[in-house]
């Protein structure tokens, strides 16, 4: 997907993508990409506001899409909307290189306790 981090705190995410390779049938940035996009920065947020003792896990994410893109990349920008012990959701505002906005997305993530499994998949998956 090409997603690079270019900031992150729990209070502002943001990330770039490049269009190309992440397009569908008719040549435009898919739908789906900006979804990922959207999630991955609501994610980091999520994660940044939670600390080590929690994990990020999406359990809603909805996208309004506003224009399309052919070419160049795009850049999110995610900021919390709310920040509480169990849940945090962030508002992604995803734009072209023209700073049109493309896409406004909102990710909602439960926030729940670190566990076993957990620490064995993050040691898994870096080995």
């Amino acid at each position: 997907m090409g997603v690079q981090i270019v900031e992150a705190s729990a209070d502002r995410v943001v990330g770039t993508m490049p269009v190309e390779g992440n397009t569908q049938p008719y040549g435009l940035l898919h739908g789906g990409a900006s979804a990922v996009l959207a999630e991955t920065l609501g994610s980091v947020g999520s994660m940044l506001h939670g600390g080590v003792s929690k994990i990020a896990v999406g359990v809603d994410l909805n996208c309004t899409h506003h224009r399309g893109v052919r070419s160049g990349s795009v850049t999110g920008v995610a900021t919390p909307v709310h920040r509480g012990r169990s849940t945090a959701t962030y508002e992604i505002v995803i734009t072209d290189e023209q700073d049109k906005r493309v896409c406004t997305a909102r990710l909602t993530c439960m926030l729940r306790d670190v566990g076993a499994k957990d620490a064995e998949q993050v040691r898994g998956a870096s080995a």
